[in-house]
Order: structure tokens, then C-alpha cells, then sequence
């Protein structure tokens, strides 16, 4: 590490573990992008943060200087495992985002909202029995874990299964438990595995179906890797059981405590597309994913060198007043919405974008159809570093 913060003059600019309240985490991040938009912690064995949009942005789309391969997540997985196509760099990262791709094209994802209705229905239904309950730890992990189901074309029995190792895994990593992320990966890969074995045995049409087009896929007419496409598939297991619950939990204590908004939204459902994009922007949880420099770099008078981490800080990106304007408010029509970064930017960006953003209108859409009010009902937990966010957010939920 060379160069220090020009107005902290410290070996450490922050400390990311400081805090876990999401309104600490965002006054970090607004001191670093005034004072400090490249900064160091040693938290996590040392890395890099950038914290401003342009930069973040810019890191994002030039893949050949920040590069996936090395470390892609801070705190990374405490097994070092790395699995496609996260962890991979092109070449060997396109066959495996391409045949994602391919599964989820419009009309493929289009297809998966009559079900995913259903299952939203379903899993709100105790809520609103008891009156109230943990959105985000209840409705919103076990939710996510149907969009998956039907995504992948799982048997219904491994819903339930799904969103309890996931849930778990997620905490362990956090909490960087070993054992403990063993052994909820470890159920993951039997899923996984398993699924690979019925698709080698009887495959699917490749447009709908992620197991058979990663199988299907002849880079240089050469099949991949078999225990790469599990890890490929396991990593799809658990991709988007992570950010829901924090999006869905940050979002309803927003409007928990945003009455008007709550009933607008309830009133007027078709602002509720235009409004999720900005409760994205508003509510990134994502801080922690990272990338290393092929080459020494230098932006802002800090110098990084290749193997040492840097996140890409979306989560203070999108709060960046140069591009968004009073930037920590809910503001309805943002006339540059569509730049925010919640999703990533450049080869790594989400590919599963369309898919999360139907899970979440379908979520909020059934919460808001099947109740007439909903207010918070105990305290609101934060999200562990890589995330940022409601993870527990207690409701009291008056039935429609």
C-alpha cells in the first residue's frame, strides 16, 4: 500500500465492521467519497474501497485492469473456493455467462410470473395469519427461493431446503464460520450435483433450462468442465437468495415508515416498476464485491498493486450527489434512473437482472395487495459486511 488519505493521514481511511446500521454505513461512505474516494481498511486481511460513482463505475467496465479471478467478494469465502463465472475472467467466464444468458431472455422470464403469484401468495399467508412477522427473514428468504426453483425447474421440495442452507451459508460467510459454510455449501452442491446428473440423464430445451445450456455449451467444441457447471449452478442457488431480503426488508421499512408512499403505491400499483428502480438505487446492499488490478494502478494519489483487493462500493456509488441529486432521498421519476449501478456495470453485471427484478415486484406487489397498512413492529437489523441493509425487519401486517 502506498500513498495515505489526504485528510485522515491514516494507515486505515475506515473501518468497515464498525457499524452495522445502514444510516453509519452510509455516513462512512459519504466522508469517503468527500474526503477520501480511494481508500484503505485492513479489516478483512486489507483491501481497497472506492467509494464515488465514476470510479466505481469505471472499475466496473474495464475488465482487463480489474479483474474477477483473483478475489471477487471481500470478505471472500473462507475455503477460497472459486466458482464460474463470478470468479472467472474471460475467456474461460464467457461460455458459462452465455449459456446463463440464454435462459433468461424475455419471454423465458415473462413465463415465470403466473407461478412466482402463486408462491408469493402462498408465502406471505402465515404472515398476514399471525398478523405480523420478520419480512425480510421469513417472507423475504423463502420467497427467492421459488424465483430459483422455477428458474432452474427444481422439484417444489427443494424450496423450502434451498432458503434454509442458503440463509444460513449467507450468515456464515459473513461471519466468516467455516464449518458452519461447509456445511450449507455442502448441501448446496448436493443439489447441484444432483441436478446435473438429471439433466446429463434427460435434458431440457436450452432456453429454458440453465443445467441443460451450461451442458450444451462447446467452447472450442469441447463440453465444460462437469464440476465446473455444478459450481456454476451451485453459485446460481444462492446468487439471488442474498440481496432479496435486504432489498425487500430495507424497502418495507422505508415504507413502514413512509405512510404516504405505502398507500400510494398501494393505490396506484402501476408507479410500482418506476418505484422499485429507485428503492434499487436507494437500497444497493451490495458493498463488498471486488475485484484485484492486473497492473499497478494509481487514481486519486493512492497506488494499488496487483493481488491487493479493491470493492466496488455500489452501495455509495448510487448515493454519489455529483450524479444523483439529494441522493439519500426516495425521489419518484429521477430522470436518470436507469444509471444506477445495483446491478453492476460491464462483463460482471448481474446476469439474472430480469429475473430479480420480477421476484421483487411480485414480492412487494402481493405484500401491498394483501394488507392495508403495515408498520414496524420491533428493531431493524443491519446487514455484515459484503452487505448493506435491513436483514430483520420486524412488521405488523393489517390484513385487506
Amino acid at each position: 500500500m502506498s500513498g495515505s488519505c489526504p485528510h485522515t493521514g491514516l494507515a486505515d481511511d475506515f473501518d468497515p465492521s464498525a457499524s452495522q446500521d445502514p444510516a453509519d454505513v452510509y455516513a462512512m461512505y459519504a466522508r469517503l467519497r468527500s474526503e477520501c474516494p480511494v481508500a484503505y481498511s485492513g479489516a478483512y486481511g486489507g483491501h481497497w474501497a472506492l467509494s464515488r460513482y465514476a470510479d466505481v463505475r469505471a472499475a466496473a467496465g474495464d475488465a482487463r485492469t480489474f479483474i474477477s479471478s483473483v478475489r471477487a467478494v471481500v470478505p471472500s469465502d473462507p475455503r477460497g473456493l472459486r466458482r464460474p463465472p463470478l470468479n472467472y475472467d474471460a475467456p474461460e467466464h464467457t461460455p458459462y455467462r452465455r449459456a446463463l444468458d440464454r435462459t433468461l431472455q424475455r419471454a423465458r422470464v415473462a413465463a415465470l410470473a403466473d407461478p412466482l403469484n402463486g408462491h408469493a401468495e402462498r408465502e406471505l399467508r402465515p404472515l398476514l395469519e399471525r398478523g405480523g412477522g420478520d419480512i425480510a427473514q421469513e417472507y423475504g428468504a423463502r420467497f427467492p427461493a421459488w424465483v430459483t426453483v422455477e428458474w432452474l425447474n427444481l422439484s417444489p421440495e427443494t424450496a423450502p431446503v434451498l432458503a434454509h442452507h442458503a440463509s444460513r451459508w449467507v450468515n456464515a460467510w459473513r461471519e466468516q464460520d467455516r464449518e458452519a459454510v461447509n456445511e450449507h455449501s455442502g448441501r448446496m452442491y448436493d443439489i447441484a450435483r444432483e441436478l446435473v446428473a438429471a439433466r446429463e440423464r434427460a435434458p431440457l430445451p436450452v432456453e429454458r433450462d440453465p443445467a441443460s445450456s451450461l451442458l450444451a455449451e462447446r467452447p472450442g467444441g469441447v463440453p465444460l468442465d462437469r464440476e465446473g457447471v455444478v459450481g456454476a449452478l451451485r453459485q446460481c442457488l444462492v446468487v439471488g437468495m442474498v440481496a432479496p431480503p435486504i432489498i425487500l426488508g430495507s424497502v418495507c421499512r422505508h415504507l413502514a415508515l413512509d405512510r404516504a408512499l405505502q398507500h400510494e403505491l398501494r393505490e396506484r400499483p402501476e408507479l410500482l416498476p418506476e418505484a422499485m428502480e429507485e428503492f434499487l438505487r436507494l437500497y444497493t446492499p451490495y458493498r463488498g464485491f471486488a475485484r484485484t488490478v492486473a497492473t499497478e494502478q494509481t487514481l486519486h494519489g493512492r497506488t494499488i498493486r496487483p493481488g491487493e483487493p479493491v470493492t466496488l462500493s455500489y452501495a455509495s456509488a448510487n448515493r454519489d450527489g455529483a450524479v444523483f441529486p439529494d441522493p439519500d432521498t426516495f425521489r419518484m421519476g429521477r430522470p436518470n434512473i436507469a444509471e444506477h449501478l445495483a446491478f453492476g456495470r460491464g462483463r460482471h453485471h448481474c446476469a439474472g437482472m430480469p429475473l430479480a427484478r420480477l421476484g421483487l415486484l411480485t414480492a412487494l406487489r402481493t405484500l401491498l395487495q394483501r394488507t392495508r397498512l403495515f408498520t414496524l413492529d420491533g428493531e431493524v437489523e443491519g446487514a455484515r459486511m459484503p452487505e448493506v441493509g435491513a436483514v430483520s425487519v420486524p412488521l405488523r401486517l393489517e390484513a385487506a
